[in-house]
């Protein structure tokens, strides 16, 4: 164990990495630790405790599919039966798709659809209206060829929670898992939050100023795939239970043990990516050093959130942080000091190659997806990326996104021509691989999850 304390290296690299409110648990030997440094906002200063709200992003999934799970359970749905048997009005681009997709495609993203959000007002009636327009989204892969991360494929598993309980999906999560397990600083409405202490999220700007990031939280449309708001104290109660047998605290069955059991197996395998090995139920499965972690990540506007448990040593630590970009760093530093100084694992990011010159003009080029757009080119013998959001994309938004990241440096990896690791920035460690068609030509890019589909050069 490191003299430095966890509340020492907490305050440090917050400081270092400048986020203005920071909340860090641990749970290890049977104990509980947190360590909170900074305030909710640099407008309206309060300090970050361990009661302290932050937006969970896609963190909010890892809850969608543990309430799906409990009607598994209950015999009221099945992981392998088409979606339409819940939601028979589902319609897709591709009907085929639309009538074959599968709860657990949904869950496993190996559904193909994309992962674009899609807005809807505040009304009890948002995820039935979401549905309505999902139509609209583009099937970017044939279904459960590749894992696709997608927004819109949990909103869809929110919908049939909605169905199957004849609750709205807010009040389903709360009194199938919030209220079960005694997570009482764990919400999703607005007028829940504003009652209590909440972090906001900031951005930095290309001055080097932070200022708040607005707006504050998704839409409701958006909740089952991002939408809980919830304090490190009670990821720390949450992270127990999936360590646990499917008891609450206080002894009460939520789930069996062989269903908690089986959100943490493999279900499809993930390539070349940071996410993971393999995606489970809810779980991004990946080994540390030898020994297997479970985990999710998530990202809102300006606010960062990371869970990661190790089942075999009862351990777990969470990360929430209130900054963009260097929230992402933040919480990756201390989840690597957390295993490597209360369980000896260290997380090494693999070494990229040396620059090579005819594998970079394969490579160098646009792509883009719906909403961003993704270039490579080189700058002396390094190479480059830049990721921006589009201007229409910008343009349609009723707030200002973020600003955009400037460009990261890359490398490919040893042992497969099309892996690569970025290696500077706020996505330092982020990992993908660029794929190719049948003449061996390279075709797209895939960016934690995301797949970009390369632009043809077009001849003056």
């Amino acid at each position: 164990m490191s003299p430095i304390t966890l509340t020492d290296f907490v305050e440090t690299t917050s400081k270092k990495f400048n986020i203005p409110g920071v909340a860090v648990g641990v749970w290890a030997d049977g104990k509980e630790i947190s360590a909170c440094h900074g305030v909710t906002s640099v407008d309206n200063p309060l300090p970050v405790d361990q009661d302290t709200l932050f937006l969970l992003a896609s963190v909010t999934k890892n809850f969608t599919a543990t309430t799906l799970m409990r009607l598994v359970a209950e015999g009221k749905v099945e992981l392998n039966a088409p979606v339409r048997r819940y939601i028979p009005e589902l319609r897709l681009k591709d009907e085929q798709t639309a009538d074959r997709v599968t709860v657990l495609n949904l869950l496993n993203h190996t559904s193909g659809l994309d992962w674009r959000v899609i807005a809807t007002d505040e009304g009890d009636d948002a995820l039935e209206r979401y549905v309505a327009k999902i139509a609209e989204l583009k099937l970017i892969a044939p279904l459960g060829t590749r894992v696709s991360y997608s927004q819109a494929g949990y909103n869809l598993v929110g919908r049939i929670i909605e169905k199957v309980t004849g609750q709205t999906f807010d009040q389903a999560v709360a009194s199938l898992v919030f209220e079960p397990l005694g997570l009482s600083h764990s919400f999703f409405a607005r007028d829940d939050i504003m009652t209590r202490r909440f972090a906001v999220g900031h951005n930095r700007g290309k001055d080097g100023t932070l200022s708040i990031a607005r707006p504050w939280v998704y839409s409701r449309g958006d909740a089952p795939g991002a939408g809980i708001a919830s304090s490190v104290a009670d990821q720390l109660r949450w992270a127990r239970f999936h360590l646990g047998d499917g008891r609450s605290e206080s002894g009460a069955w939520v789930l069996p043990t062989t269903v908690l059991q089986q959100m943490k197996e493999p279900t499809a395998e993930l390539r070349a990516s940071s996410l993971g090995d393999a995606i489970g139920i809810g779980w991004f499965l990946r080994d540390v050093d030898g020994v297997h972690t479970v985990g999710h990540a998530g990202s809102a506007n300006g606010q960062f959130a990371e869970l990661l448990i190790v089942p075999e040593r009862n351990f777990a630590v969470v990360s929430l942080s209130n900054a963009s970009p260097d929230g992402i760093p933040f919480n990756q530093a201390v989840v690597r000091w957390a295993l490597e100084n209360y369980l000896g694992l260290v997380d090494r990011d693999p070494e990229p190659i040396p620059f090579d010159a005819a594998r970079t003009q394969e490579i160098a080029g646009k792509y883009e997806n719906e909403m961003m757009t993704f270039t490579i080119d080189t700058v002396g013998a390094r190479l480059r990326l830049e990721v921006r959001i589009k201007p229409e994309i910008r343009a349609a938004a009723e707030q200002e996104p973020p600003q955009d990241h400037a460009p990261f440096d890359f490398g490919l990896l040893p042992g497969n021509k099309d892996e690569y690791i970025i290696t500077s920035g706020a996505l330092t460690g982020q990992r993908g691989f660029f794929t190719r068609d049948k003449s061996d030509a390279v075709v797209g890019v895939d960016l934690a999850g995301r797949l970009f589909s390369r632009v043809p050069i077009v001849s003056e």
